[in-house]
């Protein structure tokens, strides 16, 4: 196969934590050709969408990831998108919408991981709203506004004495902040700040009770959970994030995570939401991490397995089934063709 990788720089690669890496090593374990880009990097040419990439050259692949990234030598190309049989997106967020556009052209030929409607949807945390849940099972109360006076009667009239407050475009933890009524009378500078001049939406989440003791992280492909960690905050702190400094320690599904994904993996799929992170807090869905989702390396060193097997494994079969149906179109056609003379 033939697969591009839409990324962050390579020289950021974090090579001992990065999840991304693994996919990359793992395709090019199975002898794959691998190319990687970013999104500036993306270019249209004669009316053709192009990227300048990094092709990784072809040799033997060390079984040491590490040491894989520290020797990777790569050839500069001007590769037409089509091309690829699966391009993956594994920018970090916020979401280059034009990186998307460029891609438009090319999804009937490509499969995109994840797909670019989904992206577009799902790439930001107003996504969980539009998850069925009319019990509140599964979904805390969420409330998103730019509109200061609101936020604050918000704030006042929750029957809860704590709120979640963050940036609707934040990740990796930054800008999660507990809200107590006691403490009103900060507030107002917060969402000043936060919001800016009218600029950045802010959502106030219901306080989940547990959340002091940490989160879970479950990765799901095709709609159903290959593995899960819990991540434990840095004491004094509310947020479970690894790069905020949290630790992740070993986690086994529960019942209610289990139904949790049943619940939403029939519309993940259907969204064109392959591979997906899920953030649950005490059996409730915080939000879904659609570009680049985390948390391979980790997992795979708790639980003595390697997820990105199962990544590539998916996209493999994908990429046969629509050859394979490219095919028999094929055969179709010459039987139809034939029956003219």
């Amino acid at each position: 196969m033939k697969i591009c990788f839409v990324m962050y720089p390579w020289e950021r690669v974090e090579a001992e934590n990065d999840s991304t890496l693994r996919l990359i090593h793992e395709a090019a374990s199975r002898g794959h050709t691998v190319a990687i880009t970013t999104p500036s990097n993306l270019t249209m040419r004669d009316s053709m969408a192009i990227a300048f990439c990094n092709v990784l050259k072809k040799g033997e692949v060390s079984n040491n990831i590490p040491s894989f990234y520290r020797k990777a030598e790569f050839n500069n190309a001007e590769l037409p998108l089509a091309g690829f049989d699966v391009i993956f997106m594994r920018a970090n967020p916020p979401l280059d919408t034009m990186a998307l556009n460029f891609l438009d052209s090319v999804r009937d030929h490509t499969f995109i991981v994840n797909d670019i409607d989904g992206l577009r949807v799902a790439n930001n945390k107003l996504y969980t709203a539009s998850l069925p849940d009319p019990n509140k099972e599964f979904i805390p109360v969420t409330h998103v506004s730019k509109n200061r006076d609101y936020l604050e009667r918000v704030l006042d009239e929750s029957p809860q004495d704590r709120m979640i407050l963050k940036p609707l475009n934040g990740y990796g933890g930054k800008g999660v902040i507990l809200i107590e009524k006691s403490a009103k009378s900060s507030v107002k500078s917060l969402l000043d700040f936060y919001i800016g001049d009218d600029q950045n939406y802010v959502i106030l989440q219901d306080y989940i009770e547990g959340a002091e003791q940490g989160d879970v992280r479950i990765m799901l492909l095709n709609g159903e959970p290959i593995g899960a960690m819990r991540r434990i905050p840095a004491e004094g702190d509310v947020r479970s994030n690894i790069h905020a400094g949290g630790r992740e320690v070993k986690h086994v599904l529960t019942k209610q995570e289990l139904a949790l994904c049943k619940h939403i993996g029939p519309k993940l799929v259907r969204d064109g939401l392959y591979f997906v992170g899920l953030d649950v807090i005490n059996g409730k869905l915080v939000e879904v991490n659609v570009l680049s989702p985390g948390g391979i390396t980790r997992i795979n060193r708790l639980n003595r397995v390697k997820l990105q097997r199962n990544v590539l494994d998916f996209v493999e079969s994908v990429v046969v089934a629509k050859e394979v149906g490219i095919a028999r179109k094929n055969d179709f056609r010459k039987v139809i063709a034939d029956a003219a003379y």
